[in-house]
């Protein structure tokens, strides 16, 4: 666990704040996001999703297991005057509470086995955006690993007790040059 904490430490030391936008599935579905609530910025790095969450009303909880991460998001909310609570956590299933968000964001981060406590953390009616890497690519850039790489529709799978409300992976159809490529999209809701 500690060489998992001190990669994901240097990466963010040398990263800027500003250089990471929100993820695409959030930022080009933001009209669904509800005009108050709660929100996990879940895996959340240096906290994108959560500053444009946090930009949108929503009382914002970022989980990571970098404290380097943590603190810069903490320092930028605080500057910025942003309602985000930080914190450094080692991502587990019991670090879920039943029925506590209104919307959770996973972006670039996969652990199958955290699927049932994502679900279950979910307010009934609220909001699933999550964007990862595939294992179909068009390029050879990292992520290789097939453990953190998704396989065709298993979003769709790990999720299938939420109804779906948007889904995208276009693989290595048609012009491969254009579009979003790697990564699948999903937005589910829990169900009332």
């Amino acid at each position: 666990m500690d060489a998992v904490i001190s990669k994901w430490n240097h990466i963010y030391s040398q990263s800027v704040q500003e250089s990471y936008p929100a993820v695409q599935v959030l930022t080009e579905n933001e009209f669904l996001l509800p005009a108050a609530g709660t929100a996990l910025d879940l895996a959340c790095g240096l906290g994108a999703n959560a500053v444009f969450l946090a930009e949108h009303g929503l009382a914002v909880t970022a989980w990571d297991i970098s404290f380097i991460a943590i603190d810069k998001l903490r320092t930028y909310a605080v500057q910025q005057g942003l309602n985000i609570n930080a914190c450094q956590e080692n991502i587990v299933a019991d670090n879920f509470t039943e029925c506590s968000f209104d919307v959770i964001v996973v972006s670039r981060f996969l652990d199958r086995t955290l699927s049932d406590a994502i679900i279950g953390a979910l307010k009934p009616g609220g909001l699933l955006f999550y964007q990862t890497f595939t294992r179909q690519k068009t390029s050879r850039k990292p992520p290789n690993n097939p453990d953190y790489l998704l396989t065709e529709n298993e979003l769709l799978a790990l999720f299938s007790p939420l109804r779906v409300i948007y889904y995208r992976e276009n693989a290595l159809i048609g012009e491969q040059r254009r579009g979003l490529r790697n990564e699948a999209q999903f937005i589910g809701q829990k169900r009332k």
